[in-house]
């Protein structure tokens, strides 16, 4: 009978985590802080800028990030639910290439030719990997 009794408090302390166990939510995005500091650091470790121009890059990604902020909150205001990160926030195509490109066009002002063909190069390492396919490549 002992034995029962022990069997059964084993049993309940395996089911324990299990019974209390809550859903998990998805990863909070990281915050455009830590997104300027990461594009910031690839960027400066990849091309030589100088102050100013520094600075013009880093505005035009704090531009970016916060369009993009608010195409994701205004996915949320019509209903359509955010997909977990890493995919891209809920919006048309359209929209995210339309400010993808004044970020670029900000960005080129800034830059010589070589320097933004360069930038260009190291802009496509900077995109999240699409779900379920490869990473991008870093050279």
């Amino acid at each position: 009978m002992k034995r029962k009794t022990i069997l059964t408090i084993s049993q309940l302390f395996l089911l324990l985590p299990v019974l209390f166990a809550q859903p998990q939510q998805p990863p909070k995005p990281p915050s455009t802080e830590e997104r300027l500091k990461h594009v910031s650091e690839k960027i400066e470790k990849e091309m030589t800028l100088t102050a100013t121009q520094k600075e013009k890059v880093k505005a035009a990604y704090k531009d970016f990030f916060s369009s993009m902020d608010d195409l994701r909150e205004k996915g949320k205001k019509n209903g359509t639910p955010p997909p977990p990160p890493p995919p891209p926030p809920p919006g048309t195509r359209e929209e995210m290439e339309k400010i993808s490109k004044v970020r670029d066009e900000q960005i080129k002002m800034a830059l010589n030719a070589a320097q933004f063909k360069k930038y260009q190069e190291i802009e496509k390492t900077l995109h999240p990997p699409a779900p379920g396919g490869p990473p991008p490549m870093n050279k």
